[in-house]
């Protein structure tokens, strides 16, 4: 299979990241591994509207995915291109400075310490660091 220009890996990037859902997403998993049910419970969306925007990410190449269990892990996943790099960390700095996302970050951090209270993030792991 060919691989893509790097103005075709360009125009995929900003396509992935012209879509509130995906950027809350991608917010919610900056610095950490997330299993899906948590970004249900935290974004109030059905699970197959969540699964197929994460699956828009990663054909896009910025998430990656990891299955333990029946659960399955999200994370960022760095462009080894500068210039996508650069623009997925633009667009995660500016997340970071949204009040909408940063009240998702910390619904994320109170369902993490209550996964127990909650019917749909029972037995789920807890949204985990990611190293560098």
């Amino acid at each position: 299979m060919a691989t893509l220009s790097q103005t075709a890996r360009l125009a995929a990037l900003f396509a992935a990241l012209a879509d509130p859902t995906r950027l809350r997403l991608l917010n919610l998993m900056q610095g950490r591994e997330v299993c899906v049910c948590y970004f249900v419970e935290i974004l109030g969306q059905s699970q197959p509207k969540i699964s197929r925007h994460l699956a828009y990410l990663r054909r896009a190449g910025v998430v990656s995915a990891r299955r333990e269990g029946k659960w399955m892990h999200y994370r960022i996943l760095r462009p080894e291109d500068a210039a996508e790099a650069a623009v997925l960390d633009a667009a995660l700095a500016t997340l970071a400075g949204d009040k909408r996302m940063q009240a998702d970050r910390v619904r994320l951090e109170r369902a993490g310490s209550a996964a127990a209270k909650l019917v749909m993030l029972a037995g789920a792991p807890k949204p985990a660091p990611v190293a560098g």
